[in-house]
């Protein structure tokens, strides 16, 4: 599906098979996507994060609530993505807010990770400052140690964001820079389409 077919109502069925194309080339990191958010300082900051599931509903991905970035989210729900494609010369940009998903769908996701991803994530206190990598693997021994007989449990300030989509553009990169820009905008009556000078 390319940019010069007639647009659809809705933009998720032209990110659905860009996804797929973008995964068949690259099944490993296909889904990395660049998270932006802005904290109490009005300074933004980004990161890459995985993109775990989407539908027409929005995009989620999983972090630790105390996080840089759930900080700031929870000051400030605005928050952008960006997915670049290189063996296509696509982008996609995503503009919206981010709202924390249930705990039943944060358990399912966690519950569902290998064992040893799910002791990482319980044990880290994401973007703290810690003495060394030694320490942080010493740390980790211990956890793995202990839940040799005591299961996992999903903290509570670990678990997903949706990002809700106000505004998604896609930009198909051509010769002599004369990208192809589609942008997708919420109003009242629905997804309204535009295109842009490149």
């Amino acid at each position: 599906m390319l940019l010069h077919e007639a647009p659809l109502d809705t933009p998720f069925p032209l990110f659905e098979s860009w996804f797929k194309q973008a995964k068949e080339k690259d099944p490993t990191y296909y889904c990395g996507m660049t998270v932006a958010t802005v904290d109490t300082n009005g300074c933004p900051s980004s990161r890459v994060v995985f993109l775990r599931s989407f539908d027409d509903n929005g995009f989620i991905f999983y972090t630790n609530y105390h996080s840089d970035k759930g900080k700031d989210l929870a000051e400030n729900s605005n928050i952008c993505a960006s997915f670049w494609w290189s063996a296509f010369q696509r982008q996609v940009r995503i503009e919206g807010r981010a709202e924390k998903i249930s705990a039943k769908e944060s358990d399912e996701y966690f519950y569902g990770r290998p064992h040893l991803s799910q002791i990482a994530s319980a044990m880290s206190d994401q973007s703290r400052t810690i003495e060394s990598f030694d320490v942080l693997q010493q740390k980790f021994d211990e956890e793995v140690e202990r839940h040799k007989t005591d299961p996992v449990v999903r903290p509570e300030h670990w678990g997903g964001y949706r990002i809700v989509p106000k505004k998604i553009e896609f930009w198909q990169g051509l010769d002599h820079r004369l990208h192809h820009r589609q942008v997708y905008q919420q109003s009242e009556q629905g997804w309204q389409v535009n295109y842009l000078q490149p």
